[in-house]
C-alpha cells in the first residue's frame, strides 16, 4: 500500500502554523526549527517561502490585519466618518484580542504588509473624503491605532490580585473592590476602551466642527496621499 503523501508545504501552511504557535506560546516559541518540526519538514523548505523568521511574523500580522472588518470605508456604505471610525476601531480591537501576542509586531506599523497597508489607506481615504485635510486625516490615522494596540498590549483588571487583603483600606482606602477586577476582566476591559473610543471619536467632532468652512470632499484637496501636507500642518 503507497504510503499517504504529506501535505504540500505553502505559505498558508506554514502562516497557519506559527498563528497557532504564537497564539499559544508567543512570539518566543516560533523558530524555523520549531516551525519545521511542527510542519513535518526539513528547516531549509521554509526559505523557498520565506526568508527568516521575521518575515513569517510578518506574515501572521497581515493575517490577523486581514481579519478586520473595513466594509464601513466602502463609499457606498451609508454610515458617516464618525460611526465608521467607531465601527472600525471595535473590529480592529477584535481582531487583536483574538492574537493578543502578535500585537507588539502590528503595534510598529504596516510596513510592506498589503492587509495592513489596505487598512491605513482605508481609514485615511475614508478621513480625506469626509473633509478631514490630509495632514488631520494621517493624524487620526495615527491617533487611532496608538488607542487600538495599546488597548490589546494588556488587560487593566488582569493587573489586579484578587486577594482582598492586598488592598489594606488603611493604605488603600478606594481600593476596596479592586479584588473583584480580575474576575470581571471583560466587563471592566471593554468599558474601558468603549469609554475611550466615544471620547475620542467626541474630541474628534469638536475639532471637525471647528475646520473652516471650505471642507471638501476628496480631490479638492490637492495631494490626498497619506502624510501629506503634514509638515505644514
Amino acid at each position: 500500500m503507497a504510503r499517504p503523501r504529506k501535505p504540500l508545504l505553502s505559505r498558508d501552511r506554514i502562516v497557519a502554523t506559527a498563528s497557532a504557535l504564537v497564539d499559544s506560546e508567543g512570539l518566543d516559541a516560533v523558530s524555523t526549527r520549531r516551525l519545521a518540526a511542527e510542519l513535518g519538514v526539513s528547516g531549509p523548505s521554509l526559505y523557498n517561502h520565506f526568508r527568516n523568521k521575521d518575515e513569517i511574523l510578518d506574515a501572521v500580522a497581515d493575517a490577523v490585519s486581514a481579519q478586520v472588518d473595513l466594509s464601513m470605508f466602502d463609499e457606498s456604505d451609508s454610515r458617516d466618518w464618525r460611526e465608521a471610525l467607531h465601527d472600525w476601531a471595535v473590529s480592529y480591537r477584535a481582531a487583536l484580542t483574538e492574537h493578543p501576542h502578535i500585537v507588539p509586531v502590528l503595534a510598529q506599523g504596516p510596513g510592506r504588509r498589503p492587509a495592513g497597508l489596505r487598512v491605513a489607506d482605508a481609514v485615511f481615504g475614508s478621513m480625506v473624503r469626509a473633509g478631514w485635510p490630509p495632514a488631520q486625516a494621517t493624524y487620526i490615522g495615527a491617533l487611532m491605532r496608538y488607542f487600538i494596540t495599546g488597548s490589546a498590549l494588556g488587560s487593566f483588571a488582569r493587573g489586579f490580585v484578587d486577594d482582598e487583603t492586598a488592598y489594606d483600606p488603611a493604605d488603600y482606602p478606594h481600593l476596596g473592590q479592586a479584588h473583584l477586577l480580575a474576575d470581571r476582566r471583560q466587563q471592566v476591559d471593554e468599558g474601558a476602551f468603549e469609554t475611550g473610543l466615544r471620547a475620542l471619536v467626541d474630541g474628534l467632532v469638536l475639532q471637525y466642527e471647528q475646520l473652516p468652512p471650505a471642507r471638501t470632499t476628496a480631490g479638492g484637496h490637492g495631494d490626498n496621499s497619506v502624510g501629506a501636507e503634514v509638515s505644514t500642518a
